[in-house]
C-alpha cells in the first residue's frame, strides 16, 4: 500500500516542493523515516506515530517506510508532521486518496493529534503556488499568513481528525476567506514618527531627504543631542511606499525569522532595525548552524541604523561589505547554504570624537592623536560604500523653542 503528500523545505526564503512517500509493507514492525533529516524531522516519527494513536487510529504492525524526497535536500524543522500523517493514514486506508499531487500540508503534531503553527509558511506556500499547487491545508494560527498569497485556497484546521474529514468532504467549502475580503495587506496601525518634528538641521534633513529618495547609504557625524537618532528614526517614514512585490519579500524574510503573526500577516512598512553596537558577526549579517537572517537581511527594503558607528568591533562591520555591495547575503555553512536579501539603507552615527565634542575646545580635551585612533576605528573599504557623509552641529536654543 502506497500514498504520497507534499510539503516545501526552505533554504533560505526559497522553497523547494518536498514529496513525501509512505509505503507500508509486511515485516517486522517499524516506522523509518528516510531523506537527508535534521535531528527534529526525525523525531516526526514518534510524534505522528502517538498523535494518530491518540486521534483513535490503530493499524496492524506492519512496516512503515517513509521517504522525504528528493533526497539531496536538507528537510530542516516540524513542518513536515502533518504531511507524513496523511500519506500514513492513506496508505493505511483511513483516507480514500492515496495521490495529493494539488494540496499541500504544513504544521507540526502535539502527542494529542494538534495542529500547531510553525515560521516560514509564508514562502512555503508561495513555492508551492508556482509549482500549481491549489490548496494549502495548515494550522488555523497560521492561515492568516497564508492566506496573504491570495491564489492560494487555504484551510486551517486545528487537529488531525478535522484535517481527515475535510478531505474526505468538499475542500472548497472550507477554504478560509479573510473577514472584510482582507487578503492580510492591510495593517491597522499605518502612524509613522514624522519629519516635522524635526527642528533645525535643515543642511542635515536634505541630505536625507536625497539618501531616501536614491537608497544612498548616509553618515551623520555630530555631537550628543544634535539629533542624529531622531533623524534617522524618521528615515523609514519618508521612502516611496512598497509595492506588492517588495512586500512580499520582506515578509517572507520576516515569516523565517518567525516575526510574522496573525494581526500581521504581511509587513507592509517599510522596516527600521537598530542594533546595538555589541551585536556580533552573526547577528548583523544572519547564519548559525541552521541559518537564519540576521539584521541587515531583516532591514531589506528599508533602514539599518547603526548608532555609535566606531563602538562596533571592526571585524563585525567589515562583513557588512559584500552584502552593501551586492544587495545579498550569501550563507554557507556545513548542512547547506541559502542566500538572503540585503537591499538596505545603511544609515550610520557618530560622534566626531570619543567625548563627541571636538572641535569645540570648550568642551573636548581629546588630541588630535586620539581623534584620528577614534575616526580609524572605521576601515575606508567600509566608508567607500557610503554615498553621503554629513557633520551636523547642535541646534540652538531659540530654534527649539520657536
Amino acid at each position: 500500500m502506497y500514498s504520497k503528500t507534499f510539503s516545501v523545505a526552505i533554504q533560505g526564503i526559497e522553497g523547494h516542493m518536498v514529496q513525501i512517500e509512505a509505503d507500508i509493507s509486511d515485516g517486522l514492525p517499524v516506522f523509518s523515516l528516510v531523506g537527508d533529516l535534521s535531528c527534529e524531522t526525525k523525531e516526526a516519527k514518534e510524534r505522528v506515530r502517538v498523535a494518530l494513536q491518540n486521534t483513535g487510529f490503530r493499524f496492524p504492525p506492519r512496516r512503515v517506510t517513509v521517504n522525504l524526497s528528493p533526497a539531496d535536500i536538507r528537510k530542516d524543522g516540524t513542518g513536515y508532521d502533518l504531511a507524513i500523517a496523511v500519506a500514513v493514514l492513506s496508505a493505511y486506508g483511513y483516507i480514500s486518496k492515496s495521490d495529493f499531487n494539488d494540496i499541500l500540508f504544513i504544521g507540526e503534531l502535539s502527542l494529542e493529534g494538534e495542529v500547531r503553527p510553525v515560521n516560514g509558511v509564508l514562502p512555503m506556500v508561495y513555492a508551492a503556488l508556482a509549482q500549481g499547487v491549489k490548496y494549502c491545508i495548515l494550522s488555523r494560527d497560521n492561515q492568516e499568513e497564508a492566506s496573504v498569497v491570495r491564489e492560494m485556497k487555504v484551510i486551517g484546521v486545528t487537529n488531525l481528525r478535522q484535517a481527515v474529514d475535510l478531505l474526505e468532504g468538499d475542500l472548497d467549502r472550507a477554504v478560509y476567506r479573510p473577514s472584510g475580503g482582507r487578503t492580510g495587506a492591510e495593517q491597522t496601525d499605518q502612524t509613522e514618527p514624522d519629519f516635522k518634528e524635526v527642528l533645525g538641521q535643515e543642511t542635515a534633513r536634505r541630505a536625507a531627504e536625497v539618501a531616501a529618495a536614491g537608497m544612498h547609504n548616509l553618515l551623520l557625524i555630530g555631537p550628543p543631542g544634535s539629533g542624529k537618532s531622531m533623524i534617522a528614526g524618521r528615515m523609514s517614514g519618508i521612502l516611496p511606499a512598497m509595492t506588492f512585490e517588495e512586500q512580499m519579500e520582506i515578509s517572507q524574510i520576516y515569516s523565517v525569522a518567525g516575526l510574522l503573526s496573525g494581526e500581521t500577516p504581511l509587513v507592509t512598512k517599510r522596516p527600521f532595525r537598530s542594533p546595538h553596537h555589541t551585536a556580533t558577526q552573526r547577528a548583523l549579517i544572519g547564519g548559525g548552524t541552521y541559518p537564519r537572517p540576521g539584521e541587515i537581511s531583516l532591514a531589506s527594503g528599508g533602514v539599518l541604523f547603526l548608532d555609535e558607528l566606531p563602538e562596533f568591533e571592526r571585524n563585525t562591520l567589515e562583513v557588512l561589505r559584500q552584502p552593501l555591495e551586492d544587495g545579498w547575503v550569501h550563507v554557507s555553512r556545513l548542512r547547506g547554504s541559502c542566500r538572503y536579501p540585503a537591499h538596505t539603507l545603511l544609515m550610520a552615527a557618530m560622534n566626531p570624537c570619543r567625548c563627541g565634542w571636538y572641535p569645540d575646545r570648550k568642551k573636548c580635551n581629546c588630541t588630535p592623536g586620539q581623534v584620528r585612533r577614534y575616526l580609524g576605528r572605521i576601515s575606508r573599504p567600509l566608508l567607500d560604500r557610503i554615498d553621503i557623509w554629513r557633520k551636523i552641529a547642535p541646534v540652538r536654543n531659540r530654534i527649539l523653542l520657536q
